[in-house]
Formats: C-alpha cells, sequence, structure tokens
C-alpha cells in the first residue's frame, strides 16, 4: 500500500470511530495562501496537494491541507526530503486513537509534553512506510489528565512516565505509573518542566539516596535478589539492574534509571541555535553527530532553511564516521564480555586508529561541534579526501581477517548463538530501533525509509537478521561498518565545491521542526519550537535507547545471570541518552 492510501485509509478509519482531526495549530488561525477555500485530493500526491500557511507562521515550512470526502483535516508539514504530518485531535480520543493506530500498524516512535501558557500540549509521534504522524492534542494545566497510551503501545510506558515527573500529567490507566526520570532532588509536588520551575532546581544540600523505589518483589522457594548498580566496575554510566533468579536462571529483570539526568529539557530553554546545536551534541556524547545532526535539522525545518548540497555531504561522511567507531567498539566489547580478548584488542585497535583520523580531519576525535545550525564547521580538502579513502581501503582488508578470527571460533559461537533472544514479536511491540530491531527482523532504517540529504542522492541497504541473539546483533553491526565505508566513499566522490553554511533565518515565535535521523543506534528524533528572538522555547531528543532499554528487561529471561554483560552490551543503551 502506498503512502498516500494508507493515510486516506487510516482517515476513514478515524472518521468511522468519531475522532476528528482538527486544522489548526495551538489555536491560531490557518488560512489558504491563495485567499480561498480549497480541498485536497487524495487522487493526487501528498507533495502536490493545495499549499496552506499560518496566518501567525507557527512554522515556516511548507504544509499542505489533506482532507476527504468526510471532511477531516490536517496539516503536512514537509522538510526538505521527508515528511511529518501534524494532527490535532481532542484530549478524549488519545487512547482510541492509538488503539487505532495499533490495528492499522503504525509504530509509537517518540512522545513528549510542553507548556504554553496556561496549556499542555502533549505529543506522540506514530511512523509508517517512513512516513510520520506527530498527533498532538491540547489540555488545561488544571489537574491536567489524558488516557494512557502505554496500555496499547508498551514503547508509550516510560515515556508517559517522564511526562508525569516532568510534567505532573496524570495519564490514566496506565499500567505503571511509579516514578522514572524523579529521584529525590526535588519533591514529588515540582515538575521541572514547567514554566514556573526554576533552571536551577531548588537545591536543598546533599540530594538523599534513593532507597524506597518499589521494586517488584518475587516469593518462592530458591528465589533470590541480584542488585547490580547503579556503580558498576568500569567506567561507564550509572544505572541500577534488579534481578531476581533462581539458581543462576534469570526469572526476571527490572532496570532503574535516571542517574544522569542532567536537565537537558530544561537548560535548553532561552537558547540561541548555536548554544543548543552544542547542548544537542552533548546527550548523548558517543552520538554526538547523530544528536546535534537531528537537532539542526529540526531548526532548519522551522526557519526554513536548506543546507548546502556540500555541507549535506559532509553531514553524511561525520555521521558514517560516527556510525564505523561505534560499532567497532562494540564488537571489540562482545567479544571481551566472553573472554576473547585478542577480538577485543583488535577492535579496539582498529577503533582507535579511525578516531585518530577523526582528529586529524576534523579536529575531534569524536567529532563534536563539527554540525552547526545551517551546515558544517569543517571541511574537507583533497588531501584529507585521500587519506580518508586510504584509510577505509586500510580497514576493509584488515576487518576481512580479523572477522575470520570471530566467524570461526566455537567457543564465541556457543556463547553468542541463541544467547540474549529477542523475537519478533517483543522487538516490534517495544519499538526497537537500529541493531537491536534490525536483529529481530525490524526492517527500519531512516536513511531508507525516509531519507534526507545526502541519503535521498545514494541507496542504502540495510542489514538484517530475524535470529534475535547476541550473534544478529553482533552481525548486523559488522554489516553496517560495510555499509558506511561504502557510503563514504560514495559522498567523497560526490563533492563539489561550494558553501558550507548557509544563511540563518531567523523563526517567528512559535515555529516548531522535528529532525529524524539515523543515528548509529538507530532512529533519533528532536523536536524544537522557538520563542521569540530566535531562542529556543522547547527542545526534545529521543534517543533510540528510550525505545531500546526495556528490550533488555525481556531478552535476558532465561539466560543465566553470568551471560547478563554480553546481553546488556549486545544492546548497548545510552544512559546519558535516555535520562536527559
Amino acid at each position: 500500500m502506498s503512502s498516500s492510501n494508507w493515510i486516506a485509509d487510516f482517515l476513514s478509519r478515524l472518521n468511522d470511530a468519531d475522532i476528528i482531526i482538527v486544522p489548526t495549530l495551538c489555536d491560531t488561525a490557518i488560512k489558504l495562501r491563495y485567499g480561498h477555500d480549497c480541498e485536497g485530493d487524495f487522487s493526487r500526491p501528498i507533495s502536490k496537494q493545495p499549499t496552506i500557511q499560518s496566518a501567525t507562521k507557527v512554522a515556516p515550512t511548507s504544509a499542505t491541507i489533506l482532507s476527504n470526502s468526510l471532511n477531516l483535516m490536517a496539516v503536512t508539514f514537509l522538510s526538505e526530503n521527508n515528511k511529518a504530518m501534524l494532527w490535532q485531535i481532542e484530549s478524549h480520543a488519545w487512547q482510541r486513537f492509538a488503539e487505532l493506530a495499533m490495528q492499522h500498524k503504525l509504530r509509537w516512535a517518540a512522545g513528549w509534553a510542553e507548556q504554553v501558557e496556561n496549556r499542555f500540549l502533549i505529543n506522540t509521534c506514530f511512523e509508517k512506510q517512513g512516513e510520520y504522524v506527530l498527533l498532538r492534542t491540547i489540555i488545561d494545566d488544571v489537574n491536567p489528565e489524558l488516557p494512557s497510551q502505554a496500555t496499547v503501545y508498551p514503547a508509550a510506558n516510560r515515556s508517559e512516565r517522564h511526562t508525569q515527573d516532568m510534567f505532573g500529567i496524570k495519564f490514566a490507566g496506565h499500567p505503571d505509573n511509579r516514578r522514572w526520570t524523579r529521584h529525590q532532588a526535588w519533591i514529588e509536588t515540582n515538575y521541572p518542566l514547567r514554566k514556573d520551575f526554576p533552571v536551577q532546581g531548588t537545591p536543598v544540600g546533599i540530594t538523599p539516596p534513593d532507597m524506597h523505589y518499589p521494586f517488584i518483589k518475587s516469593h518462592g522457594a530458591g528465589v533470590y535478589e541480584i542488585p547490580v548498580g547503579p556503580v558498576h566496575a568500569g567506567i561507564i554510566e550509572p544505572g541500577h539492574f534488579r534481578f531476581q533468579a533462581v539458581g543462576e536462571l534469570i526469572l526476571n529483570l527490572e532496570e532503574r534509571l535516571g542517574y544522569v539526568h542532567k536537565g537537558i529539557e530544561k537548560i535548553a530553554e532561552g537558547r540561541t541555535p548555536e548554544s543548543l546545536a552544542r547542548l544537542a551534541g552533548r546527550v548523548s556524547g558517543d552520538t554526538t553527530v547523530g544528536h546535534c545532526w537531528a537537532a539542526c535539522m529540526a531548526m532548519e525545518q522551522a526557519a526554513g532553511v536548506i543546507i548546502p548540497p556540500r555541507a549535506a555531504l559532509i553531514r553524511g561522511i561525520l555521521a558514517e564516521r560516527e556510525r564505523i567507531a561505534n560499532h567497532m567498539g562494540d564488537i571489540g566489547a562482545i567479544c571481551n564480555d566472553v573472554a576473547f580478548v585478542f577480538a577485543q584488542m583488535q577492535f579496539t585497535r582498529l577503533r582507535e586508529l579511525w578516531l585518530r583520523t577523526n582528529a586529524t580531519v576534523f579536529g575531534h576525535r569524536l567529532l563534536m561541534d563539527k554540525i552547526v545550525p545551517g551546515g558544517v564547521a569543517c571541511d574537507l580538502s583533497e588531501a584529507t579526501c585521500i587519506l580518508i579513502k586510504k584509510d577505509i581501503a586500510e580497514l576493509r582488508t584488515e576487518l576481512a581477517e580479523v572477522i575470520l578470527a570471530l566467524d570461526l571460533n566455537s567457543s564465541l559461537e556457543d556463547r553468542l548463538y541463541t544467547a540474549g533472544f529477542l523475537s519478533e514479536e517483543t522487538a516490534a511491540a517495544f519499538g526497537t530501533l537500529g541493531y537491536v530491531g534490525r536483529a529481530s527482523g525490524q526492517d527500519k532504517d531512516v536513511r531508507r525509509d525516509a531519507p534526507y540529504a545526502p541519503y535521498d542522492q545514494v541507496t542504502v541497504k540495510v542489514a538484517l537478521e530475524n535470529q534475535g541473539d547476541i550473534a544478529s546483533r553482533l552481525w548486523v553491526r559488522y554489516k553496517e561498518i560495510r555499509t558506511a565505508l561504502r557510503l563514504i566513499d560514495d559522498f567523497i566522490d560526490r563533492l563539489v565545491a561550494g558553501e558550507l553554511r548557509a544563511e540563518w533565518q531567523t523563526p517567528l515565535a512559535g515555529s516548531e521542526g522535528l529532525g529524524i535521523v539515523e543515528g548509529w543506534r538507530g532512529e533519533i528524533l528532536s523536536h524544537i519550537r522557538f520563542d521569540a528572538d530566535n531562542k529556543i522555547a522547547r527542545f526534545y531528543p529521543r534517543d533510540p535507547s528510550q525505545l531500546n532499554w526495556p528490550a533488555l528487561e525481556k531478552l535476558v529471561l532465561n539466560n543465566i545471570v553470568p551471560d547478563f554483560p554480553v546481553c546488556n552490551k549486545s544492546l548497548n543503551g545510552s544512559y546519558s541518552g535516555n535520562d536527559l
């Protein structure tokens, strides 16, 4: 079914359920650019629909009205290549919409809220066939309550709990309304993302320990608990894992995260685009390119800025270099967790050489602050392009030799195959992304499904496995390294002389954008709304780890406790990206 056909069919289903999509953005009036009423026609491509523009220019990107014979209407914001449709509904239909979306096989991608004066805007993003639906409803800030979508989509569970802790919004019928992001740094009746909460918080000396979180209990002969973390025996971020086990067999795992909550969403308010880009690059340090790109894409959409072709190609090179570095580190770490130290040392060596080239060519090993609003802050000379191509050739040769040591190692095979199994059904239910989802048959990749520059110029071969075990997650990473090497080669060949940065255009107050890119862990989504004077009013980044972490609780079941470290490493969620 083509995208326009499923959208028309879905709108019809919504109409049958008396769910009306209203053509309004934050109650601002919308007028047709041509100054007269007109109706959309689903027989035409969406990009050819009549164009509208907000009277107050809520988002100065192009938009279209979609309507069918049943008079349902929606606003579709088009970025340079991909598009997201903004649909607003009444709050009472929030859960029913999710039920119909599930029946129509839409993927739940993200959820967040924002406060505008005395109201809350609640947003949820869905995806199907590379088309994104940004669903919105508005509720008053007095006793705010909304039906939960987590009863339909397990992926929405922790997102709604985060919104509950940060805004004080109750999700009626939520299957697990325990606090999530809030530990003991602020009291229960304070909500940090409300506008009246000071950015510095309300510190009262040393934050007390979070000792009384109500973990799930289990009982029975031979059942015991194992607490792991939050402080770990390595140079990694903190997170708590509570096991119930019989002997060595894991019966249940419960995660407790949020220990590195940094207040990213709060301290984003009032920043300039350049400052916001730097902050986005630090949501998760190992994904500085991916998060910075998504945030800049959102800001550029809101401002109506199109980046130069050369800048897009360099962004693609940066993103693929980040992907390769992290995948090599992960493959080595997975091998190390099952005592195959030789492979770990080899992949660590190859990653180090790759990072040194980053420092030589771009001035930073992790490529921080190289993507800026409107383009990039670095360039490639003919000499550096030759150096990168030489590195690619050498890495291909070395990988071909090292991978044989993995492929022919029966001891490694014994530890990785069938361990940490995640079924396709569970992976889909939790909306898993990147190598976690693709190792369990989830055929999703933004670079191919909703291509943005420069990926709209090339063919992206998506690595896919369906065994769902640790070995599959390792092999997906290896295949993605090979694809990334080819893409970098291709992007270098396509480089032409040109500008590195487009002139910035100050967005009007209320302008918003949605940036969606494929980071090395999977799809990254960033929503940004501007205030007056080119300042940020709201920034929400959704790291893929927010959807992948819950899958760890499922894939460890019926494994032995000593296999938890390698199960965890095969997923490798970002604590920082999750905790915000």
